[in-house]
């Protein structure tokens, strides 16, 4: 991981890569449950919640991992108490700082040379350090690995969602990835968040629900909550979105204490409001079932905002053709066919043909979003391409056949598409 300090990691030959792939994907099998934590902004308490459910599901006696990939802001490190210490490399395996014997960390801030040089990278970068540290990480068998991921829906979000789920042929444990979101009261919170979880959405990646942070202030005389803020934000949004509601957390003094101290909430001695209400969400945690990517994706229709014609209760999907047929490299066809669907009963109602304009980064997203697309079927695509495709509210499908674009619709309006690898997987 030296390179983390200099130069991104270099380029590997097929043969190496088909290594570094296999044991990425041994890493992965070895993890059980995946919860990426989300928020759709900063400054919710995202890293407090990551931290303190960690802890929580640990001290139940799970085998709990706690990877922070943050590049630009890495806080776990502070909010564990081990920022002073380093993990060490033994047989070329990184192995995860210890908080105790069931909880191991892993953070980029663990392996900068200088924690006051900022890290400045650009999405292909930060994409190739989040694939290392999870292909050199040797925590062993888990329970759980719980992912502190950046605000937003940008490249770190994006990168750990997709390598996490794994590829199609990763079997017995590149599932179970779920998103945990975070937001606070206020309706501007609770907007970026509606987006975190279209974008979840888009990626099919299932939502495990949402907390509610800072939700009123915990008094620390009398420990009654006032309400500061807004209330009940998060448990709308849920109940809007069709996600479960896992709980709120006050604001409560003991959480900036013992943040402050590298002790999460959950760590100390007696009982806090902040405390009690982490434990509840650990409990929701521990019985509630995990949940398949690929069983989700079978089910899961895009949702979108009102551009995308939802609230008449319409899906139009798009697909890029070359002589009839699904063109496997979108930026370079001759027309986009786009389906005007109904979610409802998943049959087709109209078809139009449309000449896309010149390619250039970010063109065609927005041109199909202003088109009305929420979904697009594709061969292949580039990871920055995916991410334009979701900032425009589209769902991204990969890997699709170059059959008759009817065919191919009809196929996955029946949930029987069959897709093969990405070939632009960059």
């Amino acid at each position: 991981m030296s390179d983390l300090c200099s130069a991104g990691p270099a380029a590997a030959s097929d043969p190496e890569k088909e290594i570094e792939d296999a044991l990425l994907h041994h890493r992965i099998r070895q993890m059980g449950r995946k919860l990426l934590v989300l928020s759709g902004k900063g400054g919710v308490g995202k890293s407090t919640v990551a931290a303190n459910l960690a802890v929580g599901l640990a001290r139940a006696g799970k085998r709990v991992g706690l990877l922070d990939v943050d590049i630009h802001g890495p806080s776990i490190p502070k909010l564990l108490g081990v920022d002073q210490q380093q993990p060490e490399m033994v047989g070329g395996e990184l192995r995860p700082v210890r908080v105790n014997h069931c909880l191991g960390i892993m953070s980029i801030g663990l392996l900068l040379c200088d924690a006051a040089t900022p890290v400045i990278w650009r999405g292909p970068r930060k994409f190739g350090a989040i694939r290392q540290l999870l292909k050199d990480v040797a925590w062993g068998e888990l329970d759980y690995l719980v992912v502190d991921s950046p605000p937003g829906t940008g490249d770190e979000p994006l990168a750990i969602a997709e390598l996490l789920a794994g590829p199609k042929s990763c079997d017995g444990g590149c599932d179970n990835v779920q998103a945990l979101i975070v937001t606070t009261p206020q309706d501007l919170a609770v907007a970026d968040v509606r987006r975190c979880v279209s974008f979840c959405r888009m990626l099919n990646l299932p939502v495990a629900g949402i907390i509610e942070n800072m939700s009123g202030f915990a008094c620390p005389g009398c420990g009654q909550v006032i309400d500061l803020f807004k209330k009940e934000g998060g448990r709308r949004l849920a109940a809007e979105m069709g996600v479960a509601f896992l709980g709120a957390i006050p604001i409560d003094p003991c959480v900036v204490v013992g943040g402050d101290a590298g002790q999460p909430v959950v760590m100390a001695t007696g009982q806090s409001p902040a405390a009690n209400a982490f434990s509840s969400v650990v409990q929701l945690l521990l019985k509630s079932p995990a949940t398949s990517v690929a069983d989700t994706a079978k089910v899961r229709l895009p949702v979108a905002g009102p551009q995308n014609n939802l609230e008449d209760n319409r899906m139009k999907i798009a697909v890029p053709v070359e002589n009839g047929r699904l063109c496997t490299h979108f930026g370079h066809c001759a027309e986009f066919a786009v389906y005007d669907v109904d979610p409802d009963t998943r049959s087709t109602r109209s078809m139009t043909m449309h000449v896309p304009p010149p390619h250039e980064p970010g063109v065609l997203p927005a041109w199909l979003h202003e088109l009305g697309a929420n979904v697009i079927i594709t061969g292949g695509m580039g990871q920055r391409a995916r991410q334009l495709f979701a900032e425009n509210a589209i769902q991204v499908v990969i890997g699709a056949p170059p059959d008759p674009v009817d065919t191919v619709v009809a196929n996955y309006l029946a949930g029987s598409l069959q897709t093969g690898a990405n070939p632009c997987d960059h």
